[in-house]
């Protein structure tokens, strides 16, 4: 009779569980039992391990074999898990000693020609092994550097079964080339899912978009340098060819680079979605993601057939999630981001267990005023029944809008503007240098708090701690008893007052920063604040 254990990882969503692979040889007729609440492809393990064991020159033990994953509570999935069995069994049939498992933790999928394919969701299980005091981590090769980030963590990345089993019984270890252990190509193909690496502005082969190459829209600018700055939501409304995705497409950078903590976090989330691009263990940029306006909820919150997959909001966290032509999205699917724009994370429930997903997100919104798009325009020529133009406004529900801080309409750029000769507005690296500062100065203010930017303080925390100047609300104040904002209008309303003030080099919010703020807020024109924004 032989006994051994080591360890793996169980992923529900980024937060992992580490999970105890037991085996065991018992004399009998030579079956292979696999326990422990395994889905469809974690049951299929059974034919891979074997297959791999005796293709990498190891006999199979010819007893029964039990192979427990424990808590057995909890659920498993996927293909993670195959490295792991493949040794706990070597074990048990003392082709390894299984002291030498002991402490580590190994994450991998087994080919049946005994390489070690990598698997998706490396560093979220690599950190969950790490908060769980385990040092020793064994995955493949290919994620070897993403499982590096984690600190404090030794990592083997290891090509195939028989380079593990010689360094576990110090043994020479075998040279394991490309010839026959597939192509770099083949070998990543798992990491990825189709259609779902795009996201992450400036990576790969896209091209980097620049602020300079929007003409005109002096207030729509100044608003998106507002929304980066303090991470506010925003939403630009106007006519079609209006430039309204020309902009939010170059809101990501002018946004600041990840800190560490952020991008440990952004790379986990894009890890186990299979959107990680090969070769870049880390992003380090705010990602970017444009769902179509068919989106399902699923796809844009998380959802999926049995444990939830992380959607759109997760994807875009420390990022900006742009919806385009937003009124023609589905009103349930609209709704379903005011909780995760409130709390910053998503908690979608299932039959088979809830997944907790990070979600805070910078939201960006693009809409025509009615469904021809030219109501209000200059050319005019709307053919559209007022009760459409309220219907379409409609879909953008109340309480959506409500969450969002700033509301630009973003009107057709005029011939002058388009043609003017030697005319260069700002680049996006000149806009992002004044956001990082303002930015800057925001920290240093909530240096002591778990807040880094002005949207995510709390009104009564605002009103309290770091009030604006005296009467600089005066306006604000009125326009809630008239019942033109609500109390979470005048607390966003201070925050955006609070950005205006950063950008400024205000020591605190004045009259004319509160005034900025309104307008943004409402369109309507209160002060100047705003008029000295830049070209």
């Amino acid at each position: 009779m032989g006994f051994a254990r080591t360890c793996s990882v169980a992923l529900v969503g980024v937060e992992g569980v580490v999970v105890e692979v037991q085996a065991d040889l018992e004399p009998g007729l030579a079956t292979f039992t696999l326990v422990g609440l395994p889905d469809k492809s974690l049951v299929e393990s059974r034919d891979r391990v074997r297959a791999a064991v005796v293709n990498s020159g190891v006999d199979w033990p010819q007893k029964k074999l039990t192979v427990g994953l424990s808590p057995a509570s909890v659920p498993k999935s996927g293909s993670g898990f195959d490295l792991a069995v493949a040794c706990a069994v070597l074990g048990a049939a003392e082709r390894i000693d299984p002291r030498e498992l002991t402490g580590l933790v190994m994450i991998g999928e087994l080919g049946l020609d005994g390489r070690v394919r990598p698997v998706r969701g490396v560093l979220p299980a690599v950190l969950a092994a790490a908060d769980a005091g385990y040092r020793q981590v064994v995955v493949a090769e290919q994620t070897a550097s993403e499982a590096a980030l984690v600190p404090g963590v030794s990592v083997l990345g290891v090509r195939s079964l028989r380079q593990l089993v010689a360094v576990l019984t110090d043994e020479p270890v075998p040279e394991e080339g490309p010839e026959g252990y597939g192509t770099d190509a083949t070998m990543l193909a798992g990491l990825t899912v189709p259609g779902a690496g795009g996201g992450i502005a400036g990576l790969g082969g896209e091209r980097r978009v620049d602020l300079a190459e929007v003409a005109g829209q002096k207030a729509a600018r100044r608003a998106l340098e507002v929304a980066a700055a303090g991470r506010h939501h925003i939403f630009f409304k106007g006519p079609p060819g209006a430039g309204k995705t020309m902009l939010a497409e170059r809101l990501p950078g002018l946004l600041p680079p990840l800190t560490p903590k952020e991008a440990l976090e952004v790379t986990a989330v894009h890890s186990v979605a299979g959107a990680l691009p090969p070769g870049q263990p880390l992003v380090e940029r705010p990602p970017y993601r444009a769902p179509h306006h068919s989106a399902t909820t699923a796809s844009l919150v998380g959802g999926g057939s049995g444990l939830p997959r992380p959607g759109a909001v997760s994807l875009a966290h420390h990022g900006v999630l742009f919806l385009d032509e937003a009124a023609e999205c589905g009103t349930r699917v609209l709704d379903a981001l005011r909780q995760p724009l409130e709390s910053g994370q998503v908690v979608v429930a299932r039959a088979q267990g809830m997944m907790r997903m990070p979600a805070r997100f910078l939201l960006a919104l693009a809409a025509n005023p009615c469904p021809c798009g030219r109501h209000g325009s200059r050319g005019g020529g709307c053919e559209c029944r007022p009760s459409s133009v309220r219907r379409y406004r409609a879909r953008l529900s109340g309480p959506l809008l409500d969450r969002v801080d700033l509301r630009v309409t973003v009107e057709p750029v005029t011939r002058s503007e388009l043609t003017a000769p030697g005319a260069r507005p700002e680049s996006t690296e000149t806009v992002a240098a004044r956001v990082l500062v303002a930015r800057e100065r925001a920290a240093v203010r909530y240096a002591d708090t778990p807040w880094r930017t002005n949207s995510e303080v709390p009104g009564h925390e605002l009103r309290t701690r770091w009030p604006g100047n005296p009467g600089a609300l005066g306006r604000a104040e009125e326009d809630m008893e008239r019942g033109l904002l609500t109390a979470r209008g005048l607390d966003r309303v201070l925050r955006v007052a609070w950005t205006l003030a950063d950008l400024a080099g205000h020591d605190r919010p004045t009259a004319e920063d509160v005034d900025g703020a309104l307008e943004l807020r409402t369109g309507v024109r209160r002060g100047t604040a705003l008029a000295g924004g830049r070209a």
